[in-house]
């Protein structure tokens, strides 16, 4: 017996049941008001991914997807040659996936979702397309580049319940992080008023740099208008903004803090019950240059929320870390000096500490001489585990977009946390210590702070 095809637009064909499955879906979409390429999938399909962006990120993204319940479907960039470096990286066992240069040809295509790993300045206009396309959206840290785009995701996400979101602040999934938030809401290390997170070092891009002057001819392989894209446009200067460091520049990134704030403000954030920020001051050492500084320090300082204390939280990097009298003995023994980079919870009973991505590791309550590892600590064994442990970030994504649970660090979690984070890089920028009204995206003290909060696209760039 055969059945009848039907031709759709890549020149694939699509079986009559199929067709009139999906020709029924698409009308039911259409009637309630959902996107047109709204899906059912059954329950051993796989889900199809794109992925947008597959820079040194991107191809990370790529390689963890390859352990998942996910097709690799589509690949799309705007360099050639990292479309061909994230090729290599497939089995022969993976079919050969669909490449874009433009996200927007991949979104016209017929992938369930997609996972987006450009530089900052895309993230929102992508993610807004890509749900407005009707595909569960994964979107890297920070999720937006400005506080403005932030907002505006989360609202956005709210209109499409069925769609899975998630930011990739991979330590959402550590079983560490987890736990830390529930010994931490049990009062195991009591009150904390107090938190220390630093980076030592800036990480791919080069810091506190002037702006260049003259232009390189563009590689062939390259698209360099489209990677400018919604951005203020700069001529291409080899080695200076793509491939990777593209981070310290405000008009693409927001440096350390946008880069790693998602994951070392995580923790705090979540476990202490934190709302926006009421006041943030920002302090640097060395000249205020076109880039994102060196040495930076910001403060952040919460409100009491209900039977909860005030809280600061400073930041650190560049080479900024902690004072020694304020890091526990205990952590400078166990590693022999400061490490590089930490996130410190000091409570009135103990501590926690760790790295910025699960944001802690060890515990040390009052009275006992060594850090413990917070999984096995046997004074709190007796408070519960209340929240689910994860089969791991982008697996809880899948799950999340065949019809499971709600990720962990979706985009209304994710949303504000980058809001606050992106906060830091406006009292940054102002260089001037803010009166922060969050829920208005508003510093009452210094209205010169609007054209930081505020996306402003390049004409002809709104997507």
């Amino acid at each position: 017996m055969t059945t009848s095809k039907h031709i759709i637009s890549d020149g694939r064909t699509l079986s009559r049941r199929r067709f009139l499955r999906t020709t029924a879906l698409l009308t039911g979409a259409a009637a309630s008001g959902l996107p047109s390429l709204l899906r059912a999938r059954g329950a051993n399909e796989r889900l199809n991914v794109g992925f947008i962006g597959l820079g040194g990120q991107g191809r990370s993204r790529l390689l963890e997807s390859l352990k998942c319940t996910v097709n690799v479907a589509a690949l799309c960039d705007v360099d050639e040659n990292q479309l061909a470096a994230a090729k290599k990286l497939l089995p022969k066992s993976n079919p050969a996936p669909r490449t874009f240069a433009d996200f927007r040809e991949l979104l016209r295509s017929d992938v369930d979702a997609v996972v987006i790993a450009t530089p900052d300045h895309w993230h929102a206009p992508i993610a807004s397309a890509g749900l407005k396309a009707g595909k569960h959206v994964f979107g890297e840290k920070p999720l937006t580049h400005t506080l403005s785009e932030a907002r505006e995701l989360r609202n956005l996400a709210k209109q499409f319940p069925h769609l899975a979101t998630q930011m990739g602040n991979q330590g959402s999934a550590a079983n560490n992080l987890r736990r830390a938030i529930e010994l931490i809401q049990g009062q195991a290390i009591g009150a904390v008023r107090e938190v220390h997170v630093w980076v030592a070092k800036s990480g791919s891009f080069r810091a506190g740099l002037d702006q260049p002057t003259g232009e390189d001819a563009v590689p062939a392989s390259l698209d360099w208008n489209n990677w400018i894209g919604p951005a203020p446009f700069h001529p291409y200067k080899q080695g200076i903004y793509h491939p990777e460091a593209w981070r310290g520049w405000y008009d693409f990134g927001g440096g350390s803090m946008a880069d790693w704030g998602c994951h070392g403000l995580n923790l705090p954030v979540r476990a202490l019950k934190l709302d926006y920020p009421q006041a943030i001051a920002a302090d640097i050492p060395g000249p205020f240059t076109a880039s994102y500084p060196k040495n930076v320090r910001i403060r952040f300082d919460f409100a009491a929320r209900n039977e909860l204390p005030p809280v600061t939280i400073w930041w650190y990097d560049g080479g900024r870390r902690p004072e020694a009298n304020i890091v526990p003995k205990a952590v400078t023994d166990h590693f022999g000096e400061i490490p590089n980079a930490g996130v410190l919870l000091l409570g009135d009973r103990g501590f926690t500490y760790g790295a910025p991505h699960p944001g802690a590791e060890y515990i040390q309550l009052a009275g006992e001489e060594k850090l413990s590892g917070i999984l096995k600590h046997a004074a709190t064994k007796t408070i519960a585990e209340t929240l689910p442990r994860s089969p791991g970030h982008l697996q809880e994504w899948a799950d999340a977009c065949a019809g499971g649970k709600a990720t962990f660090s979706n985009f209304e979690t994710g949303g504000k946390l980058t809001e606050i984070v992106l906060a830091g890089v406006v009292a940054l920028r102002t260089q001037k210590a803010l009166v922060w009204n969050g829920e208005a995206q508003r510093a009452e003290n210094a209205p010169e702070a609007e054209r930081f909060i505020r996306a402003d696209y390049r004409a002809g760039w709104k997507i």
